[in-house]
């Protein structure tokens, strides 16, 4: 689990020095998931104790919402006065998420589809 961990936290790592290096509008920890998803690739998948280790982590996700919940309390001013761009992003960004998750399962499963069809061949 320690190294799984240790893993984790190099790569959100990396993303920050590559975020701050650069001055990228990204977070560091997105560019980290980003490139542990490519590491994974090219290495064929996670291993058990990585996949142990997420199991956990998910498991307690509902306490990462606490620092979130937090700037919520503390910036509920600001969330007033600015509440219809937010409102706006956040219908935007939930459609949008939507419609690349069904273009990519779409994709997927004509690809599949195609490999199956070809094998009967």
């Amino acid at each position: 689990m320690i190294a799984a961990l240790t893993l984790l936290l190099t790569f959100q790592l990396v993303g920050e020095i590559i975020a701050r290096g650069f001055a990228l509008p990204i977070p560091g920890p997105v560019i980290g998931m980003a490139l542990l998803f490519v590491a994974l690739m090219l290495r064929g998948g996670p291993n058990e104790d990585l996949r142990q280790t997420a199991g956990q982590l998910l498991q307690h996700l509902s306490l990462l919402f606490v620092p979130a919940g937090t700037g919520i309390i503390l910036y509920g001013e600001r969330l007033a006065a600015e509440w219809f761009p937010l409102l706006v992003s956040l219908f935007v960004s939930t459609f949008l998420a939507i419609g690349v998750t069904a273009l990519v399962l779409k994709s997927l499963t004509h690809k599949r589809h195609a490999t199956h069809t070809e094998g009967r061949q």
